[in-house]
């Protein structure tokens, strides 16, 4: 039987997720991670996590998808025997989503929806269909934005949304007590190369000025905090939300 941590990590093929993916690596702990289009780029994190001398497979999934989620997590049963030789995963990421920047006058009733779908009833049936599949004393770590504590205009959608997740990651917490598993949020401000945050010179100007640590971030900034949140040494953090943004508008 596999005694190796498992690390499932959805939308783990660029951005934050590939460096949350790379740095949970780093610390010794294998990867199931998810793709919803770049399936090139997740064979490569899988080849560089194998590199690193741990086990990794990438799945594809579309995390707005809730119909697809049973064959996901079957495809998933069937990978932790055959790759792991295992039946449990003990930490869950989610991760995986996209961004809108539209002024509430101008959103749309599908613009809202999308994001309704991927940042919040994504996330809360995703984790509601994973939890059989998580390891008694497991982690699950939900991803969030600054902008739910901090408001920008343009991102009222996208940051509702995410509120919503911050909301749930408490009852996790609550709710899962019991099986000691762990539930937190880490809210990440606008990360260039992730994939989401719109990357111009101006937008990197003000972010910089605005950030105590006076520059903007990475995704390298972000994944060892979530690869954090997986060790032992967090183990009495739960329900808890940490803002990794260097210090932006405090």
């Amino acid at each position: 039987m596999n005694t190796s941590k498992i690390a499932l990590v959805t939308g783990g093929s660029r951005g934050l997720g590939k460096d949350m993916a790379l740095k949970l690596a780093q610390q010794g702990i294998d990867v199931i991670l998810t793709y919803r289009s770049q399936q090139a780029e997740a064979a490569a994190v899988v080849a560089d996590i194998t590199a690193l001398g741990r086990r990794a497979v990438a799945l594809p999934l579309d995390a707005a998808e809730l119909r697809t989620f049973e064959a996901f997590f079957a495809e998933v049963t069937t990978v932790l025997a055959d790759t792991f030789a295992t039946d449990r995963f003990d930490f869950l990421i989610n991760n995986a989503g996209t961004s809108l920047s539209a002024p509430i006058s101008e959103t749309t009733e599908g613009q809202f929806d999308e994001m309704l779908q991927v940042h919040f009833k994504g996330v809360y049936f995703l984790t509601q269909q994973a939890l059989p599949l998580l390891r008694d004393g497991g982690r699950i770590i939900n991803v969030s934005t600054v902008s739910a504590r901090s408001s920008y205009a343009g991102f009222s959608a996208y940051a509702s949304m995410k509120g919503a997740v911050e909301v749930f990651t408490r009852y996790l917490a609550l709710e899962l007590g019991s099986r000691g598993i762990a539930a937190n949020v880490v809210a990440p401000g606008a990360v260039f190369g992730g994939g989401a945050m719109p990357d111009t010179p101006e937008m990197r100007a003000w972010v910089a000025q605005a950030t105590a640590l006076g520059r903007t971030a990475e995704p390298d900034d972000i994944g060892g905090i979530v690869a954090f949140l997986c060790t032992d040494a967090a183990r009495w953090l739960n329900g808890q939300r940490l803002e990794v943004t260097g210090g932006i508008v405090l």
